[in-house]
Parts: C-alpha cells; structure tokens; sequence
C-alpha cells in the first residue's frame, strides 16, 4: 500500500501552515506583553485552572489541520493497494521495432516473441480474455480482448516487422492499458529487447500505476546481442525490470523454453489486481467536520474562556 499524488505541483501550499503558525506566535507574544501590564495572569489562571492560551492552541491546530487536508485533497492524493482478483485480462504486446529482427534467438527476436505469445495463450484458462498489440514509433491493435483462442493465435500470426521507425513504450502502455479499462484484473505482458528510444519509461510506468495495470515483462533477446540493419542490438535488462518492477509485475527471461514455462505459469497464477482510490472527495468531507468542529468550539463553550 503506498499514495501518491494526481497534482503534486499544490503540495506548495503547504508552506501556509508553519506561516500561520508564525502569525499565532506573534500575535500571542504581543497579547501577552499587553495582558501582563494589568494583571499577574499566571496567577490568575492557576486559581481558575484554565491556561491562557487554551482556545488559541485548539484553534490553530484545527486551523493547521484543516489547510493541511484541502491542500492534500487538491494534489489529488490516491491511496493504492492490492486486493484478490477473480480474474485477469491480458495485452500482449509486442516489439515490432526493426531491432527484433535479431537473429541471437532463432529465427529471429520476433519470431521468439510471437512463439512465446502463442505459448502463453494455448496455456491460458478457456475463460481468459487476451488482446494483441503490436508497437514500434506507432502502436496498432491486431486482435481486441477476446476469449476466443483462435482469433488470438491469428492476430500474433499477422504481427510483422514494422516499417515506422523508433521504439515508443509510451504509446503501447497507453493503447494496451486503454483495451482494459473495463477489466477487473488488468495485465500487460511485453515481449521486447529494451531498446526503447521514443518515448520515456518513467511516463509508461506512470500511466500504468494510474490506470491499476501490472506490467509483466519478458525479454527477447541476449546481452550479447544480434546483427541488424543498424549495427548490434543488445537486450537492455534494466528497461525491462524497470517497467516489471515499479508497476508491481515480474521480469522473466526467454532464452530457454523452461524458463520461459515458468515464466508463463507465474503470469497465469497472478490473484492480486491493483486498486486505486481517490481520497479527495474524503478529505473534503474532513475539512467540513473540522471547520464545523472549530466553529462550534469558538462559538459555544470557549467563549466562556478568559481572553
């Protein structure tokens, strides 16, 4: 369980408690100075049993804590936590940047994937709903979610080498993650290389944890790596755990058939889905009791309290 904030950039606002804070020092300073010069006060209050500055304490904190919990509500706090999940919807999406055309996996990275793809479908509850992407500068939808294994095993036959240039993990987070959004369970597995260069992995992982989606990753690929039309094309690890790890998925490597079992079993074994919930609404509804709270304190019995 963890939060995290829709607008961050109002957090700013914060710097108006300890200002308020300062005023209330300032202000019960110069009261002080101006009730001492008429009366022994510490005196007096300890014959009444009532502290001086017992109604200003209260106040000022409910003062604080309500200007903490509106700037809270504005910045769009979230609260997000697992919970069971009955089941689970898939993207696959697939690399098709002219970098998998390596051949370090035979016949080829792509063919690697779609194999892998394919592997993960036949293994797949007759129930599961699959959809397939393929991603290069562009994103394109081959097969929509579906519990029809055939139509999905057809659309991963029709996934090619694209001609658009550029690797864009940001356009294929946003149109695999789009595809589920009326999903209860949500997952995306990626099959790529890593050799991501449009788009940046920190807004794909964003976009990801605010939509509740968990980012399976599998890499094809070797860290040895491939010919292609531009050179050698190694398997970059590190952008692969990075969308694996921080939207709360698994890595798992393809080099070998048996990994890539296991890698297909953990995936199908998912039970958590991820939930997110927005506190703003909440947190107003506090700021409203508080500002109640206050007011009646003011107006009722703190009235009766020595100034």
């Amino acid at each position: 369980m963890y939060f995290t904030f829709t607008d961050p950039k109002y957090l700013f606002l914060l710097l108006v408690i300890p200002f308020i804070v300062f005023i209330y020092l300032l202000t019960i300073k110069s009261m002080k100075k101006r009730a001492l010069k008429f009366a022994n006060f510490e005196a007096i209050a300890r014959v009444q049993g009532v502290s001086f500055f017992s109604r200003d304490i209260v106040t000022i904190i409910l003062s604080s804590l309500i200007v903490l919990v509106l700037v809270l509500s504005v910045s769009g706090l979230t609260l997000h936590r697992q919970a069971q999940a009955s089941s689970f919807s898939f993207v696959i999406a697939i690399d098709v940047s002219r970098s998998m055309e390596a051949k370090d996996l035979l016949p080829s990275r792509l063919e690697a994937a779609k194999e892998t793809a394919k592997e993960f479908v036949n293994a797949a509850p007759s129930t599961t709903k699959i959809a397939v992407v393929s991603f290069s500068g562009n994103s394109y939808i081959h097969q929509s979610l579906t519990d029809k294994k055939d139509l999905v095993i057809d659309a991963l036959d029709g996934v090619k080498i694209s001609s658009i240039e550029g690797t864009d993990i940001y356009e294929a987070i946003v149109t695999s993650s789009n595809l589920l959004t009326a999903e209860e369970g949500r997952s995306i597995i990626l099959l790529s290389d890593g050799q991501i260069n449009v788009g940046e992995v920190e807004d794909a992982i964003k976009y990801a944890n605010q939509n509740d989606i968990v980012i399976n990753t599998i890499a094809i690929g070797t860290k040895e790596g491939g010919e292609t039309v531009y050179g050698v094309s190694k398997l970059n690890e590190d952008i692969m755990k990075a969308l694996s790890y921080n939207t709360e998925g698994n890595y798992f490597d393809a080099q070998d058939r048996q990994s890539l079992l296991n890698s297909l079993d953990q995936i199908l074994k998912l039970t958590k889905k991820k939930v997110s919930t927005d506190l703003s609404g909440h947190l107003v509804l506090l700021a409203i009791i508080l500002f109640v709270i206050e007011y009646f304190l003011i107006n009722s019995r703190y009235r009766l309290l020595p100034f």
